[in-house]
């Protein structure tokens, strides 16, 4: 079995932040896949399980539901119902505020680098190698702190950005599934939506 977790905060206030693109990404692969509704709620996270004909693969989509900084017992619990391999089945989805929005990262370890969310996955489970697909939203202007710029969310002008950075982390979390994390780490890790090809 694989496990996505999608790193957000729970509840309407949260939704569209930057802080949820993980959560966005998890829904995305939801809807592509034909789940409905929000799954079941058990040991603080909404879970939804999938039988994909392609890989052959069953999937658990994962989201804490117990504020980002909280995430790792409840990726934990999920995990322990499950067979996964952490070093080998698990992909943690989460925003990037040191990458620019239209911009990807997959990893097969490495530190939270600065994420509260993975910071905690990391104590939780006590490794630093998972891997994770990190989905850029650019760092704050000048004026603006981190984690108002986190909790806010996209700027008109961004919108069509971010949903096309969501829908590319979607084909990433896809490809890592069927084809494995090279492959998907030399086809999505270069890639820059905000350019336009010539």
């Amino acid at each position: 079995m694989k496990v996505i977790c999608g790193l957000g905060n729970p509840g309407e206030r949260y939704l569209l932040t930057r802080h949820n693109v993980g959560f966005r990404v998890v829904d995305l692969l939801a809807d592509r896949w034909g789940l409905t509704g929000q799954g079941r709620l058990r040991d603080g996270a909404a879970q939804l399980e999938v039988r994909l004909e392609e890989p052959g693969e069953r999937v658990l989509l994962v989201k804490p539901q117990r504020y980002m900084n909280l995430s790792g017992a409840v990726l934990r619990a999920a995990l322990r119902q499950t067979s996964a391999d952490v070093g080998q089945d698990l992909l943690v989805v989460a925003d990037d505020v040191d990458l620019p929005l239209g911009r990807l990262r997959m990893r097969r370890d490495g530190s939270a680098g600065g994420h509260n969310g993975l910071r905690d996955i990391i104590a939780a489970l006590g490794t630093t190698e998972f891997a994770r697909l990190r989905v850029g939203i650019g760092r704050p202007g000048t004026s603006r702190a981190t984690v108002a710029h986190v909790l806010s969310t996209f700027r008109t002008d961004e919108r069509e950005l971010a949903s096309e950075a969501i829908a590319s982390a979607a084909d990433a979390v896809e490809r890592w599934l069927a084809q494995g994390i090279d492959v998907a780490m030399n086809e999505f890790n270069g890639l820059d939506l905000a350019v336009t090809p010539e």
